[in-house]
């Protein structure tokens, strides 16, 4: 099918509603970390901020207490040493080919659990729609190159080098990279990266900086459609003005006042 011309000034973006009648999106869950609760509520955001048919998956290995609406699939495990096998290396399998990823193909929006969905996904499944891989820039490096895998979009099969060179050369890349995303950063053949003001971290863009963060609100970035969460706090701690720390000295900069504007969104 071909595709009109974009109307907009934005040339990056082709957009017809019958080009992108599906939208595929994935997530995945394993361990303890997360509820159910949290799959449920990315589910309700994407289908709030996204517009026609939407096929919503998370690879999991429990089940239980998933909306029904969420199809889920077995989480795949990767053959790489503990406990790196149980950490963020573990969403390399979403790089296999479609006969190994349960039948699934095409273009997949993969998000977090704990991002909070505050405007419109559709321009996600628009954006540089032959580029192959699209991820968030990582806020913490900005000018690294890097991107956060809390937010990207993958074609089935286009990169799956990623996962076999992983699980042949596992002992090289886990010496080289201290995690999956600068791996698959300075490894992928081609990164494209979604507008910057699209995506922020909550630690960077929203928590005011020391010491006003102990008593101004974190602020929601006007034209952030996902606000992403790596780490601690997490969105059912920011809503409460908690921020987790092991280390008692650390609450003499890790303070945040309650960031009740997630309530708004969260659900």
């Amino acid at each position: 099918m071909a595709l009109m011309p974009p109307e907009s000034a934005n040339n990056h973006m082709i957009a017809t509603e019958s080009s992108f009648s599906m939208k595929q999106v994935i997530c995945m869950k394993w361990g303890t970390l997360y509820g159910a609760e949290y799959v449920n509520r990315l589910y309700s955001m994407v289908r709030r901020e996204t517009t026609g048919d939407l096929d919503f998956v998370c690879l999991t290995d429990n089940q239980e207490g998933i909306n029904p609406a969420v199809r889920c699939f077995d989480c795949p495990e990767i053959d790489i040493p503990p406990p790196h096998n149980l950490r963020g290396w573990r969403k390399l399998n979403l790089y296999a080919k479609s006969d190994k990823l349960f039948g699934l193909s095409g273009d997949w929006l993969y998000l977090d659990l704990d991002v909070v969905i505050t405007g419109s996904l559709d321009p996600f499944f628009e954006y540089e729609p032959e580029a192959s891989f699209v991820v968030m820039r990582n806020w913490t490096q900005p000018d690294s190159g890097i991107g956060n895998t809390s937010c990207y979009r993958f074609r089935v099969g286009a990169d799956e080098y990623l996962l076999t060179d992983m699980l042949q050369k596992y002992n090289v890349i886990l010496q080289k990279f201290s995690n999956s995303q600068s791996y698959i950063s300075r490894s992928v053949k081609q990164i494209d990266f979604w507008p910057d003001e699209w995506c922020v971290l909550f630690k960077v863009q929203c928590i005011p900086p020391w010491p006003l963060r102990f008593w101004k609100t974190p602020v929601l970035p006007e034209s952030a459609r996902v606000v992403a969460f790596p780490g601690v706090p997490n969105p059912h701690q920011a809503v409460k003005g908690e921020w987790p720390v092991k280390a008692a000295w650390k609450k003499l900069y890790k303070g945040i006042k309650p960031a009740t504007w997630i309530n708004d969104f969260w659900n």
